[in-house]
Parts: C-alpha cells; sequence; structure tokens
C-alpha cells in the first residue's frame, strides 16, 4: 500500500504527513485539553520526539498517515487523518484531527473523511472502512452519519472520560460487495 499517495479534493490536498508537518502548531493540538478531549491522546504530554516516533511508527507498515492542507485561504497544515490497515481482512479503520482554529466548522473534516474512505476502498481495494469513537463526541459522530457510515457497535462503558464510564460507539462503510454467482452462494 506504500508508498502513500497524495489526494487531492476540491479544497484540499491530503498529503503523506513529513516531519515538517511536525510544528509547534501541531505540538500544541495535541496537547490542547480541550481540543483532544475525546481522545485517547488526552492522557499523554507531546513534545516533538514523541510526535517524531509517532510518525516513525508508521514507517515499512501497510497503515497510513497524512497531513490535511488548505492552501486557497492559506491555512497551510489544518490537521491530519490516518488509516491503520488490517490486510488480510481487508479492513482499515480511520481517525481524524482538524487542529487549526481557523478551520473548524468548514467543512474540512467531513471533506477529507470522505476522501480518504473513498481511496481506501475504491483505490487501496479495501472491503471495509471503520472509526470510532466516544458516545459524547457529536462532532465526530454527526462526522461519520454525514460521511454515510453505520453503526457497527457499541462498546459499553469502555473508557473513563471526565470521571464517568463511556460507551465507545464504532461505525463502519463498506465496498459493495462483488456479485457471486448461485453455486457459491448455495456452498
Amino acid at each position: 500500500m506504500s508508498p502513500h499517495p497524495e489526494i487531492c479534493t476540491q479544497r484540499l490536498r491530503i498529503t503523506p504527513f513529513t516531519e515538517t508537518h511536525i510544528s509547534e502548531a501541531y505540538i500544541g493540538w495535541l496537547n490542547n485539553k480541550k481540543l483532544m478531549a475525546h481522545s485517547e491522546q488526552r492522557h499523554r504530554e507531546h513534545d516533538a520526539a514523541s510526535c517524531l516516533a509517532y510518525l516513525r511508527s508508521f514507517e515499512k507498515t501497510p497503515h497510513y498517515f497524512w497531513a490535511i492542507m488548505e492552501e486557497k485561504r492559506g491555512l497551510g497544515h489544518i490537521g491530519n487523518i490516518n488509516a491503520y490497515v488490517n490486510i488480510p481482512n481487508g479492513l482499515a479503520d480511520m481517525g481524524i484531527l482538524i487542529g487549526s482554529p481557523e478551520a473548524k466548522g468548514k467543512g474540512y473534516g467531513l471533506e477529507t473523511w470522505k476522501a480518504v474512505a473513498d481511496f481506501l476502498l475504491h483505490r487501496a481495494g479495501l472491503r471495509k472502512v471503520t472509526a470510532g469513537t466516544l458516545a459524547g463526541n457529536r462532532a465526530m459522530l454527526k462526522l461519520m452519519e454525514k460521511a454515510g457510515m453505520v453503526e457497527d457497535g457499541i462498546r459499553k462503558r469502555h473508557y473513563i472520560c471526565n470521571g464517568m464510564e463511556t460507551d465507545v460507539v464504532h461505525m463502519a462503510l463498506f465496498q459493495e460487495p462483488k456479485a457471486t454467482c448461485k453455486a457459491e452462494n448455495q456452498a
């Protein structure tokens, strides 16, 4: 699956994440308690070394890690999206972060999500794309629903968030099943 392709949308360039994307702003997003309130990143303190280690964890794997670039309005690096790929089962689990405050509420997350999911299902040939979020993460739940994902299970009382047990909601998109012949269906 590597090297990572660049994916372009009408407004964005989704490009392989590199060391040049590890900036003070990026590290600041990861250490922003409000921004990370529904992320497992809320339990960690990040610095350039931890960000570089995360980037390196993608090397020689089938996984993807992209930077989301908005260049028409001059915003530059506004966030990231990743996909952890399970080749034997034809799956990818996606995660996204829109970190730039100037990019919030403009639909960039949904635009990115749809483009990457489309790439994974149609160009990378995977059969299923999944994602999960804490039940209280209304913005992520809304994004997944708008992207056409369907509920794929709930892990009850799975994480602790703000001192309370919290469900994790999983959702999925599927590649259209390939037609099978009658004999295969009866086997």
